[in-house]
């Protein structure tokens, strides 16, 4: 919840507040500066450093990887536009850290995977523990909700005239709702706690997001419809699985919005 509040510090207002502004980047020069050394994970970047550099040059840096991915030597880590391509590559790699595996650091996403990997084993057929898998959808929904209420920042940040100044990429709405329900409802839906209980957590956030989050949330709901109708042949059983649940099985029935 930290790592949330810190990447994404503002609360969202509406879909406006996270349009990401067009680049209008300068078409040359052009210069790509490749990752050395190892194969690494990027933990995290330095972007106030980068926006110094990029404005002092007036020129705009591109951070090609998004935190939490896989880079491989050789592979493209910035593209410099315009005055920028006069940076020092050193000074450039020493903006990123880089290390074996993926941290939270500056990757809210990763607490999300964890969170997920943690209720799909649950959900193995050589464990099957449906109820720990419902205490890993609380807390992806504890996660998920905190996500949807701040402004997912854009991927530009543009300096006080509005010129480009670094272009990086971040998860979106989208992202965090597929990796919080898709796995789940493919591993999941054919367990009555888990069925139920995903839909308390849909419902829920429906009610109680900004309108702007709703789509997301409203097409992984009739994801959930269609798997449900394929799985369960027998109408009482349809039924009992298509009713929200906060504890999954057993508790009360119906979505809370929660303010």
């Amino acid at each position: 919840l930290g790592v949330i509040e810190t990447v994404y510090p503002d609360l969202t207002a509406e879909a406006g507040d996270e349009a990401t502004p067009p680049a209008n980047l300068p078409e040359s020069p052009r210069r790509v500066v490749t990752h050395t050394g190892s194969s690494a994970i990027v933990l995290a970047v330095d972007l106030d450093a980068l926006m110094r550099e990029a404005r002092r040059t007036r020129g705009t840096v591109e951070f090609v990887p998004q935190v939490g991915d896989f880079l491989s030597v050789d592979e493209p880590l910035f593209v410099l536009h315009g005055g920028a391509t006069t940076i020092d590559d050193d000074k450039l790699r020493a903006s990123t850290a880089l290390g074996p595996e993926r941290t939270m650091e500056q990757d809210p996403l990763f607490s999300f995977r964890i969170l997920v990997d943690i209720g799909l084993k649950a959900l193995s057929p050589a464990i099957n523990d449906p109820t720990t898998g419902v205490l890993a959808i609380d807390q992806i929904h504890r996660l998920l909700r905190s996500v949807g209420r701040r402004r997912l920042r854009g991927e530009v940040l543009a300096d006080g005239l509005g010129d480009p100044r670094v272009i990086y990429r971040t998860p979106n709405w989208e992202d965090f709702v597929h990796i919080s329900c898709t796995e789940i409802r493919h591993c999941g839906a054919s367990n009555v706690q888990i069925a139920r209980r995903l839909r308390a957590l849909l419902e829920n956030l429906i009610l109680s997001l900004p309108r702007h989050r709703h789509r997301a949330l409203m097409e992984e709901r009739d994801r959930l419809d269609l798997a449900l109708k394929a799985l369960y042949p027998i109408p009482a059983d349809l039924a009992l699985a298509g009713v929200p649940d906060s504890q999954g099985l057993g508790g009360s029935t119906g979505a809370r919005g929660r303010g």
